[in-house]
């Protein structure tokens, strides 16, 4: 009866163990795997900081949003989210694009 239990132990630790192994070897080459992309990466960022380097760097000018227009049957009406504008608007510095 003991033979039995020690058969059927082994039995059983034999796909564990083939197991475990499997499963060190994937984490294994995951890592490897991880860190030769993470080092790809790292060399193509720095040619990227060297090649934006050579331009240089211009500033945008960025439209804001200071106001909204309504119209109201026949009536305009500008409702400013920001007063700083209001100067401008008064004194009828703005362009009309339209379509």
């Amino acid at each position: 009866m003991k033979r039995l239990g020690l058969i059927v132990g082994i039995d059983i630790l034999i796909p564990f163990g083939i197991l475990l192994v499997l499963v060190v070897y994937l984490i294994y080459t995951r890592s490897k795997f991880e860190k030769n992309i993470v080092d790809l990466y790292e060399k193509k960022f720095e040619q990227w900081k060297e090649n934006s380097n050579e331009v240089s760097p211009k500033k945008k000018v960025c439209k804001e949003l200071v106001g909204l227009i309504y119209k109201e049957e026949y009536n305009v009406s500008i409702e400013l989210l920001d007063e700083s504008v209001r100067s401008p608007l008064q004194r009828g510095k703005f362009k009309i694009k339209g379509e």
